[in-house]
């Protein structure tokens, strides 16, 4: 691509922009955390759910109005709310996430084991968010992350706008907030985030350069210079308490918001930069939206398309994203592996070098091509047409804040709406970043879950001893192994196995962290031995479930009544068939259907 002067201008300016960032790489944050202030305008991200600008919404606490147009930091009011979404069951990504996640759990743990207080308020936070699960999705935590990011640091962790200028999804939970203060000074969580601190300014700092590049990349494919928008702001906060594999974006207005989880400087970045190619196209688009209105026929041809209802409803979103997947097209990592012609190659040699050049490259078209065809049967229909377009971008050397309005006005509707009812789609969607959580499909052990729910048992201890058989040293593995005995453990009591289901339930404790295994765990034996009439040691595994409980109000409640009186279930009693019974005969005998004594616990299954 040959650069004229409008590029080398552009060039000039994300270099300029490139040295701006590195003196700024330890200053404070009004939000309450290390901020690495990038100068710049914008940013992306990766599947998340988000929430829809709406007029009234004023700007999280965290985005200064007088700050730079880029900043990349840390936030406190984010990171107590993530470990409190920890201490509750949130282990998603567990496996794959900075060690300083398990750091975090361990000491909050350790909290909880010293004192009864500490407990007591981390199981009203967990019943608060038992009680709002919706979704089974990444969207269930994403709404408290959308309220993190108004909230105020401690100690008065208040919202920083009337609930009427916020986010519809974050005042939905907004009542969590005084038990998530009683539950951080429980646990002196503040004293926990001053240890970490440092450890997120280098988690900070081995991300700068990375997302750095990419603005500075993305900038110049675009020729437009950094500052290119007044008012607006691109926002990059980490946490590494959240599962890498997840980036929450968010767009508040004129403001954008990406919550990323790095590990050892990595991110998710193509992901990042989709939001960021929002940052910049979408002002471009949008005052151009009276003509983008002449391809309203368009809507009619992708009604079936497996795409969100806001893109098949609405010509502007729609064309935003036709534009940034065209970018991104023409911008990707295809996986070719690069040809250069030798730097010490004979003359007689370069026929044969330029035809090998052409393969190159016809093989990247291939794979450019192959990505765009992808978009459009997803149904995002006026990606070809983008896509032709930047190829003549490319060569012109005026930026495309100069040459939106030519591709927006000379689109020929009709031929694009021809082509897009040639289109087959698909019958599902990709997923978009800045989309809403599909529900989750059951798997694995979730699948096992809810067979032995419905009372298929066979069913739900082959997908436990296929998981069993499956496992490795990894975290992850040794908590999918000690739920499957979980699993076994209840099919055993529902099959009249006593023997069996208590080996199962002593592995369990023996290999899980989880805390509501745990106690379920201690649950069972306890009913167990009561019917085994063992009073004593009932009671001593109801009293562990109480020490080791998951804050969910039914695990308090068994516990409870465990240690007030023996479990007891019709035809049966200790007092008259102590001398007759044979032992363990009494623990295998009633439990299926014994009352509180179901198969399944509530909301036993892994949360989400």
């Amino acid at each position: 691509m040959n650069l004229g002067d409008g590029t080398l201008a552009a060039v000039v300016s994300c270099l300029l922009l490139g040295l701006m960032l590195l003196p700024a790489v330890h200053a404070q944050s009004s939000g309450g955390g290390s901020s690495n202030k990038l100068s710049k305008d914008q940013s992306s991200s990766s599947q998340s759910s988000s929430s829809q600008p709406v007029a009234q919404e004023k700007a999280p606490s965290l985005i200064d109005p007088a700050g730079p147009t880029i900043s990349l930091v840390s936030s406190e009011p984010v990171f107590l709310m993530a470990a409190a979404l920890n201490a509750c069951g949130y282990d998603e990504g567990l496996d794959d996430s900075a060690p300083v996640r398990k750091r975090v759990r361990d000491e909050v743990n350790q909290a909880l084991a010293r004192s009864e207080e500490a407990r007591a308020a981390r199981d009203k936070v967990c019943l608060y968010i038992a009680q709002h699960r919706m979704t089974g999705t990444e969207h269930d935590i994403a709404q408290y992350i959308s309220l993190a990011l108004y909230l105020t640091p401690p100690p008065e962790m208040e919202t920083s706008e009337d609930l009427e200028a916020m986010p519809p999804d974050s005042t939905q939970v907004v009542e969590i907030v005084p038990l998530l203060k009683d539950f951080i000074s429980a646990v002196d969580l503040h004293g926990i985030w001053l240890a970490v601190h440092p450890i997120y300014d280098k988690e900070a700092d081995k991300l700068h350069d990375s997302l750095s590049k990419m603005i500075v990349s993305t900038n110049l494919y675009l020729k437009m210079p950094a500052s290119t928008y007044e008012g607006r702001r691109f926002l990059v906060v980490i946490e590494p308490m959240l599962s890498p594999s997840v980036v929450n974006a968010r767009i508040y207005g004129s403001d954008f918001v990406v919550v990323v989880s790095p590990v050892n400087g990595q991110i998710r970045m193509s992901d990042v930069r989709h939001v960021y190619l929002h940052y910049v196209i979408e002002p471009l688009l949008n005052a151009r939206a009276n003509a983008i209105d002449r391809a309203q026929p368009i809507l009619k041809e992708v009604r079936e398309a497996p795409m969100e209802f806001r893109y098949r409803s609405d010509t502007v979103p729609l064309t935003v994203e036709c534009l940034i997947k065209a970018i991104e097209a023409r911008t990707m990592d295809t996986g070719v592996p690069e040809f250069k012609i030798p730097a010490n190659a004979d003359r007689s040699d370069m026929p044969r070098y330029e035809h090998e050049r052409q393969i190159y490259q016809e093989k990247v078209d291939n794979v450019r091509v192959a990505t765009v065809n992808h978009d459009m049967t997803q149904g995002f229909v006026l990606t070809q047409y983008f896509y032709e377009q930047l190829i003549q971008f490319e060569k012109d050397p005026a930026g495309l804040s100069d040459t939106i309005g030519e591709m927006v006005y000379s689109m020929d509707v009709e031929h694009e709406v021809h082509r897009a009812r040639q289109i087959e789609f698909d019958k599902e969607s990709d997923g978009e970043v800045l989309g809403r959580a599909k529900p989750r499909k059951l798997t694995g052990l979730d699948m096992a879950e809810s067979r032995l729910a419905s009372g298929d048992v066979a069913a739900a201890s082959a997908l436990a001893r296929q998981a069993l058989a499956e496992q490795s040293d990894s975290l992850d593995a040794v908590a999918a192994g000690a739920r499957a005995n979980f699993i076994l453990a209840r099919a055993a009591i529902m099959t009249g196995h006593a023997d069996e289901a208590i080996d199962r339930f002593q592995k369990t404790l023996a290999t899980s962290k989880d805390q509501r295994l745990l106690a379920w765990s201690h649950i069972y034996l306890g009913r167990m031995l009561d019917l085994d009439c063992k009073r004593d040691e009932a009671v001593s595994e109801y009293q562990l479930a109480l020490t080791v409980r998951d804050g969910q109000q039914d695990t308090r409640l068994a516990a409870e009544r465990g240690v007030k009186a023996a479990y007891a279930v019709k035809g049966h009693s200790c007092e008259n068939d102590a001398d007759d019974d044979p032992p363990g005969a009494g623990a295998a005998k009633p439990a299926e259907t014994a009352p509180g004594c179901s198969a399944v616990p509530p909301g036993i299954q892994k949360p989400q």
